[in-house]
């Protein structure tokens, strides 16, 4: 998977899931749950214990068309990590040294950034989109702002994103929101699979509603 084709697909689903939890395992069983139910694009975080197992085992079973990559990467020996265990993707929580070392090998590069020198920056090392966190912080709004300066560069919300505030952030211009807590809730951590289930169908059902709406 190039960077054109994570953003292009990133665009087209309007969603990436973020797992963070405390069992790699049960990160893993998450991470596959809400795959099956249609997410495309699911980022477990390094700090989730056994995370690259989980990446691997991911990888191994997941649904076609799906793609598994890794969260809270922050050094070369990270990304290489990454690779190593079939991630196809990095996401960063701030500017790290991941961002050139992911994108000098080609990998789809989601990079942290909050202000608009950082997200100037994050593109200028060669990122793939600029992951706005926390997008709580600032809200909508802030996006817009964002956005008036930086039209060209594609930005994710994440940090705080539910049901609730996705619509006003994809109206702001995210080409896609990233839900953690108020999607994988606890399943990440042994919690309720089927729960979770529902929680998905919710946001795709959402992200589907918003697209059609695009369209009219």
């Amino acid at each position: 998977m190039t960077p054109d084709q994570f953003l292009e697909g990133l665009s087209g689903s309007r969603l990436v899931a973020i797992v963070r939890g405390t069992d790699g395992q049960a990160a893993a069983e998450a991470a596959l749950a809400v795959m099956e139910e249609g997410f495309r694009y699911v980022e477990v975080a390094l700090t989730t214990p056994d995370a690259l197992a989980a990446i691997t085992r991911i990888r191994d079973s997941a649904p076609e068309s799906c793609f598994v990559g890794a969260g809270t990467v922050l050094t070369a020996q990270d990304v290489h990590d990454v690779v190593a265990a079939g991630g196809l993707f990095i996401v960063t929580p701030a500017l790290a040294e991941s961002i050139e070392v992911g994108a000098s090998l080609g990998l789809p590069v989601l990079a942290g950034a909050m202000t608009p020198s950082e997200a100037h920056a994050a593109m200028t090392r060669g990122a793939t989109a600029v992951k706005l966190f926390p997008a709580s912080f600032g809200g909508p709004a802030y996006l817009k702002a964002l956005r008036d300066p930086f039209p060209r560069i594609p930005f994710v919300a994440v940090g705080g994103v539910g049901l609730n505030e996705a619509p006003a952030f994809w109206e702001a211009g995210a080409i896609a929101v990233g839900p953690g807590g108020p999607l994988i809730g606890d399943a990440a951590s042994g919690g309720d699979l089927d729960a979770l289930r529902e929680r998905a169908r919710a946001f795709l059902a959402l992200a589907a509603r918003h697209g059609e709406g695009k369209q009219s």
